[in-house]
């Protein structure tokens, strides 16, 4: 059975990001996991947490609590980034989680030249948004998160998954919604078969 982490960086009760980040993982179907960004307490690194880090990664000793996000990462099917369209990137928590998860020895390495190689075993993964008005060419939150997963961490490219122009008068909302659940359908069938 796949194991799908979600990582789920959105702060309202109803986003409409997370229900379409939850509809793409019960078509994917699996064992889910969510890292809730709003409530998991993660901090962003300190210079204590960067001294304990470097340590452990030269000790080649993860045992502790702190390395539990990175792990849980690096062992992840596939990856569902829930992450709502915020000042033309992501709400801050995603910044903070993806600091937390880059440990050296656990979701990549550097080899003999200083490049760095991906330890992480996504098959695929994903970056869903949505937006209130429209995203167009200041796609900077996917663009970030899409040159550390492949940069860093070895995986492929993203597949980017969004429904925008949520919030402009007079929008339909929910045929916008629908429209976004039938394009990732559609995505869902080329990826993985109907």
């Amino acid at each position: 059975m796949k194991r799908i982490l979600l990582i789920n960086s959105c702060v309202r009760d109803e986003s409409r990001t997370k229900k379409l980040a939850m509809y793409l993982a019960q078509r994917i179907g699996g064992l889910l996991e969510e890292v809730d960004l709003k409530s998991c307490g993660l901090m962003p690194i300190s210079n204590n947490a960067l001294k304990m880090r470097d340590e452990a990664a030269a000790a080649g000793d993860y045992s502790d609590e702190y390395f539990k996000y990175a792990k849980q990462f690096a062992s992840a099917d596939i990856i569902i980034v829930a992450a709502p369209y915020w000042d033309l990137s992501f709400p801050s928590s995603l910044k903070v989680y993806t600091e937390n998860i880059c440990v050296s020895g656990l979701t990549f390495r550097y080899n003999e030249k200083g490049v760095p190689e991906g330890l992480c075993r996504a098959e695929k993964w994903f970056y869903v948004t949505t937006a209130g008005g429209f995203i167009g060419e200041n796609n900077f939150g996917y663009e970030y998160i899409n040159a550390l997963f492949t940069g860093l961490f070895g995986m492929d490219k993203g597949i980017f998954i969004k429904a925008e122009g949520l919030d402009i008068i007079g929008a339909d909302i929910q045929d916008i919604m629908n429209e976004a659940i039938n394009n990732t359908d559609k995505i869902y069938d080329r990826l993985f078969g109907k």
